[in-house]
């Protein structure tokens, strides 16, 4: 897949509130970026499923955005921590959805961002779960069909904006946009 200016969908992404660069990712660098995420622990050593990328790999084209804070918030949460046997133990928190668990007795705040359900027992396990996540931008724009984006684990992240001559800075961070095309 080129970048050339007359393909739509990463025209369209280009022009997105926040988005700093845009740019498909080849076969190589998303072998790199396989290799990388199948290494990824969180805190802890917990395992860490990244379904969101999983799933991009599967589709026709990923476009990689590396985006400042001006870029929206994703459209729900990112990131779930799951037990073994698929029981929701805890969940990402935005400024908007805080209301919804802020005198709740039956949560405990891991972060502003994080909250989890002590009352869910862990069995089998635990691990994070990073879903895809609507990119509806693109969803049934320009031929664009399956849309979803996803956030790389840190070092993916990291990897990207390097791969794409950034310095590390903490006020940018990389999304894959993932599609088929009709």
């Amino acid at each position: 897949m080129t970048d050339g200016a007359i393909d739509k969908p990463l025209e369209i992404v280009r022009k997105l509130r926040g988005v700093v660069h845009a740019f498909y990712l080849d076969d190589d660098i998303l072998e790199r970026m396989r290799e990388e995420e199948s290494k990824v622990r969180a805190a802890g050593d917990i395992t860490v499923d990244n379904q969101g990328f999983t799933q991009a790999l599967e589709r026709d084209s990923v476009i990689c955005i590396i985006k400042d804070p001006r870029f929206r918030p994703p459209p729900e949460p990112t990131v779930v921590l799951k037990s073994g046997e698929g029981e929701t133990m805890g969940v990402e928190v935005f400024p908007w959805t805080s209301k919804e668990y802020m005198n709740r007795e039956d949560v405990a705040w891991l972060s502003d961002a994080f909250v989890v359900f002590p009352h869910v027992e862990v069995r089998g396990g635990e691990h994070f779960v990073m879903p895809p996540v609507p990119f509806p931008e693109l969803d049934g724009e320009a031929g664009c069909k399956d849309v979803i984006s996803c956030s790389p684990a840190p070092t993916c992240d990291l990897m990207m904006r390097k791969y794409m001559g950034y310095d590390d800075d903490a006020r940018l961070a990389s999304i894959l946009i993932a599609f088929n095309r009709d």
